[in-house]
């Protein structure tokens, strides 16, 4: 399967923002893509206005209708790294002001095939010049419940950003069939320099599975920067392609050959002790 990472410097208006994902898409159709990632936050960045998008039944009702229309009309897979959703899955409404952070899967018929909620929340301390980051003050955690969708006949495991920092859910994922972990997300550039590159090349080795991580680059604010380096790591920790700080499209070929292949040479699966 080939794919596409799309990284972007997503900002405060949406209008913009799908304006500019509708180019990258269309830029990617061209090179014979399969599956498209966005990035978390690709829509809207800006926690404060996500509630205000998520109420807006007419906004979201023209966003979700661009985004179906992009998945035909190109027919395409499109992972959206994340978007406000007010409703939580069994359809009652999320409360205190706060939204789901929903990763969101189309299909190329236009269906919403998979749907995950942001479990771990980015509440910490960074030495940049935001210092403080809160994501539980206008986002609630979703269930723990880990998602595989079969694109195509790739089984694809979502997460979005802080998510991964927790091995374990990635091991989960594994369990539950996945070939490839996707992560988008929007690292700051303090954490993403120091930790992302390592982070996602380790769970790619010690799960025998490809992980894709798609970020968002550059400055979305006056202090708000996030790191970019959208990457691909093979099951065995090879690099198969990387984007800088700049916004790009990341292509990259999926050979589920790679995965049978490390596995059968390296059983590490197999000679676990702890499950």
């Amino acid at each position: 399967m080939k794919l596409c990472a799309v990284q972007l410097t997503s900002g405060l208006d949406w209008e913009a923002n799908i304006t500019e994902v509708k180019a990258c898409i269309e830029k990617a159709v061209l090179e014979g893509v399969q599956l498209i990632v966005l990035p978390e936050n690709a829509l809207l960045f800006d926690g404060k206005s996500m509630r205000r998008l998520a109420e807006s039944a007419p906004i979201q009702e023209k966003i979700f209708k661009m985004l179906t229309d992009f998945s035909i009309q190109y027919r395409v897979w499109i992972i959206v790294g994340s978007h406000p959703s007010l409703m939580r899955p069994d359809g009652s409404i999320v409360s205190e002001k706060r939204v789901r952070q929903s990763c969101l899967v189309f299909s190329p018929s236009g269906d919403i095939e998979g749907r995950y909620d942001k479990i771990h929340l980015f509440d910490v301390n960074v030495t940049d010049k935001v210092g403080s980051y809160k994501e539980s003050d206008f986002i609630e955690p979703g269930e723990l419940t880990p998602v595989v969708v079969d694109i195509d006949g790739l089984k694809v495991g979502l997460t979005i950003c802080y998510d991964l920092r927790f091995p374990e859910l990635f091991r989960i994922l594994v369990d539950m069939g996945a070939e490839l972990i996707v992560v988008p997300a929007a690292f700051t550039y303090v954490t993403g320099e120091a930790h992302w590159n390592v982070l996602l090349q380790s769970r790619a080795i010690e799960n025998q599975v490809f992980v894709l991580g798609v970020n968002q680059c550059g400055y979305h604010t006056k202090n708000r920067q996030t790191y970019g380096h959208s990457v691909c790591y093979s099951p065995w920790g090879d690099t198969l392609g990387f984007l800088k700080e700049e916004p790009d499209n990341l292509y990259v070929e999926i050979d589920r050959d790679r995965i049978t292949q490390c596995r059968a040479s390296m059983p590490v699966l197999q000679h676990r002790r702890f499950k």
